[in-house]
């Protein structure tokens, strides 16, 4: 037996897992969103692309756009009473 893998998205097999309606290729409108500072985002990751995306443990997370770095938005969400910035694409995001 190997190691175990302690990879970005490792134990994510139901975390990540699209529901059957959902598969599928992704549409365009969904990866070309636009957001503006101060709207409020929930961060929902797209399993299928994996450019730009946020870390395993910022899933399902509500946050507020900062600002744009690139093509990604920095969203500053709230982590057990400490404030972050995640960096994501907007794929990744949805109004909230």
């Amino acid at each position: 037996m190997g190691k175990m893998s302690h990879g970005p998205r490792s134990k994510t097999r139901y975390k990540m897992k699209k529901k059957l309606k959902e598969r599928g290729p992704v549409t365009v409108n969904r990866i070309v969103k636009k957001f503006e500072v101060g709207d409020s985002v929930a961060i929902d990751i797209e399993p299928a692309f994996h450019n730009g995306m946020p870390f395993k443990r910022f899933q399902g997370m509500t946050g507020v756009v900062e600002g744009q770095r690139g093509d990604a938005y920095l969203v500053k969400i709230s982590d057990q009473g400490k404030s972050k910035m995640v960096v994501a694409y907007p794929i990744h995001l949805k109004r909230a």
